[in-house]
């Protein structure tokens, strides 16, 4: 009885394998939305401009040091003078911050989002110094590994203590096993601590509607210690979450493990009270342009060719833009204002000047250059141009170059150059990167950005192919055959595997 039957069941068998093999070998990523918070406005009339570039100076005390490259290569060395050295600095206020859930039962950590550095750390419950309180209105939170179920140790033979990219800021402790690190700043503020590995949870969108409560494995730093301004309250967070091009970045780890693809993208709200949208994938706008990073670089460097101001190229000489190890051009979202090299600083006031005089009045400010205004500025002052290799332009509106200063006199605001006079480096931080999309394109080695309203929806590249779900809001702008063939294929394997299981039944 049912003699007829058995090739049957080895022809579903086979069709079951098939199925199976196909779902190992099919690549389909998943974009991770995260929401931005700032901590305060760029045009907080209350903030003077000294403060802002005391932030910054405080970042920039490394910024040009030997870099070499990894996660925690971070030597302490160069000049003194804090605007020719900087990079990340994990110790100083912040502008932006979002949200990570780690380990199980998971727990919300506030981070900074910091494209200058690699790691993602956050405040150990064993921490000395740690802030306890923060002016941002938030609750810390501290990392008790002992209280999650998932949490592993990261041994002294763990290729994160033992890869050539490594120097003597990651120790191994012989008694514990442990592998360590110390991040250690010119400023005298520092931190240290241990990798551990955990859960990290995040939202995964893979198609029309659907967006998954996903996680993955990652290794990340629980900080012991801290000194310096990182024991302030003022703009204390959780941690940094570091975004570089390093091997223990969160996006080099969850590309790694075919989770998502090693591009990411932000769009900084500058208006209101801030915020904005972070996405593990890339975001697609048909206005985006494109200029390669430099190669060999620690930093997301790139090539400044020309300036122009309303139209008109600004006498410098390209050379001083040029990469080495004391000049170049850094994209930064750690720095609060935007740096220039005094070689293009100069040109780029002097023609704004020539423009805005009969209208205006240039005033100096607290060593700053200021304008009284009495009217919009976006009516008196020109559109500014920075060109890159590649032939992609950055249009900047006079609101990416000013910065709204003290309160008006007689009917008139002061508006201030946002602009800094620096020597070696330009560094493009949070003024000029607001109200645009970046995309970070790892894979290519290239940034692009594009003017965008950071307060609507986003398309968000999902797969390997240009399919598209909206970010943001979350609004559904079209779906994938990929997509739904991944949603469809545990459906079919149950299927068949319960048909199987009755035929079984039926003919034995």
């Amino acid at each position: 009885m049912g003699g007829s039957r058995p090739p049957f069941i080895i022809t579903i068998l086979l069709l079951l394998l098939l199925l199976l093999l196909f779902m190992s070998v099919s690549v389909v990523y998943c974009a991770s939305l995260l929401q931005l918070e700032r901590a305060f406005p760029l045009n907080n009339h209350g903030l003077e401009l000294s403060q802002l570039r005391a932030r910054d100076r405080l970042r920039h005390t490394r910024l040009l040091q030997g870099f070499v490259g990894g996660v925690v290569d971070f030597s302490v060395q160069g000049s003194p003078d804090p605007y020719l050295v900087g990079v990340t600095g994990a110790s100083e206020p912040l502008l932006y911050f979002t949200k990570v859930k780690l380990g199980s039962p998971p727990r919300e950590f506030n981070v900074q989002i910091d494209t200058g550095s690699d790691v993602l750390w956050v405040c150990c419950n064993s921490c000395n110094n740690c802030p306890r309180t923060s002016g941002l209105g938030i609750q810390l939170n501290f990392f008790d590994s002992s209280s999650s179920s998932t949490a592993g140790q990261v041994h002294c033979s763990d290729p994160i203590c033992t890869s050539a990219v490594q120097t003597t800021v990651t120790q191994c402790s012989p008694q514990t096993n442990q592998c360590s690190y110390t991040f250690q700043y010119e400023d005298g503020s520092g931190t240290s601590g241990y990798y551990v590995s955990d859960t990290l949870y995040f939202d995964a969108i893979f198609g029309e509607s659907l967006v998954v409560n996903s996680s993955a494995l990652i290794v990340f730093g629980c900080s012991t210690y801290q000194s310096g301004d990182l024991t302030m309250t003022d703009k204390a967070v959780d941690g940094i979450f570091g975004f570089g091009q390093g091997e223990l970045s969160v996006i080099s780890q969850l590309s790694t493990h075919g989770i998502t693809p090693r591009v990411f993208s932000h769009c900084l709200k500058g208006e209101g009270i801030g915020g904005g949208i972070l996405v593990l994938g890339e975001i697609l706008e048909p206005g985006m342009v494109y200029s390669p990073l430099v190669p060999s670089q620690p930093h997301y460097n790139l090539n400044l060719q020309t300036i122009a101001v309303n139209g008109k190229l600004l006498p410098i000489d390209p050379s001083v833009f040029a990469t080495s190890n004391s000049q170049g051009t850094i994209v930064d979202t750690g720095t609060t204002l935007a740096y220039l090299v005094a070689e293009a600083y100069d040109p780029f006031v002097s023609a704004v000047n020539v423009i805005v005089s009969p209208s205006v009045t240039p005033i100096i400010s607290k060593g700053n250059q200021c304008y009284l205004v009495s009217t919009s500025v976006s009516q008196m002052f020109p559109l500014a141009s920075f060109n890159f290799a590649g032939g992609a332009s950055m249009v900047l509106k006079p609101e990416d170059y000013l910065i709204p200063f003290g309160p008006s006199q007689g009917g008139s605001a002061m508006w201030c150059i946002g602009f800094q006079k620096v020597q070696g480096v330009t560094i493009l931080g949070d003024l000029v990167l607001k109200d645009k999309i970046f995309v970070y394109d790892l894979v290519r080695q290239r940034i692009g950005w594009a003017n965008y309203d950071c307060s609507l929806s986003v398309n968000v590249s999902v797969t390997s192919s240009k399919d598209f779900i909206s970010a943001g809001q979350l609004s559904v702008s079209s779906s994938s055959r990929d997509i739904m063939l991944f949603e469809l294929l545990p459906l079919t394997v149950m299927v068949l595997t319960m048909h199987l299981l009755l035929l079984k039944f039926k003919f034995l």
